[in-house]
């Protein structure tokens, strides 16, 4: 592919993802059987101030990404849209999908939600224009630290999800089913989501021998 080519591919994939990771976590509130820590913070929020969940979830974002300013972490494109698209999106979603009653309906409608979610997450970070708020937040204590990821991303979750809690987020199966499953969901999107990168021909080669 030429690096035209790749780059139309980086930024449809990124808007494209950013859109459908709004949409699947509108389906899995919709669910109402649990939905993931961030968004039990966002419901607490949204429980106790009565503002819109989209505008919570900017706000939340925007707030997180202050908190890279003391571990250096420093934001890509797809950082500043995550924060800013995402809950514009998650409003779409929660106007087009009325609440269900129906227990199987939920539980299809969490699984649906949590399949979109894996795939709109390799897109977006498959287009390498930068984390989202929240991993990063999660990369960056890591290195700072030198902590495991997998204990930066605990202690972050947990806090956040006792917050939320608190605040009366909905908190369920379905939280601890996206806690179990997400990660490898991801792990199976990400490699078949990512875009290569551009490769330049030397000048006295031809893409084709390049590519050869």
């Amino acid at each position: 592919m030429s690096p035209t080519m790749i780059m139309t591919r980086r930024i449809a994939q990124l808007l494209v993802g950013l859109f459908l990771y709004g949409i699947a976590l509108s389906l899995m509130i919709r669910a109402a059987v649990g939905v993931p820590p961030w968004d039990v913070l966002s419901q607490g929020v949204v429980k106790q101030t009565g503002l819109p969940f989209g505008l919570v979830t900017i706000a939340i974002g925007l707030i997180v990404l202050l908190l890279w300013i003391p571990i250096r972490q420093k934001p890509g494109i797809g950082t500043v849209l995550n924060a800013v698209l995402v809950g514009p999106s998650a409003e779409v979603g929660l106007a087009l999908v009325p609440p269900i009653d129906d227990l199987f309906t939920r539980v299809l409608l969490f699984a649906g939600g949590l399949s979109m979610l894996a795939i709109a997450t390799g897109l977006y970070i498959g287009a390498r224009f930068g984390p989202g708020p929240r991993d990063g937040l999660m990369t960056g204590l890591h290195r700072r630290t030198g902590w495991p990821i997998w204990v930066v991303r605990t202690a972050i979750e947990v806090t956040v999800l006792a917050i939320g809690w608190a605040l009366g987020g909905n908190v369920g199966l379905g939280t601890l089913a996206f806690a179990l499953l997400v990660g490898p969901m991801v792990n199976v999107t990400l490699p078949r989501l990512m875009v290569p990168a551009a490769v330049v021909a030397p000048k006295n080669e031809s893409p084709e021998e390049v590519r050869a």
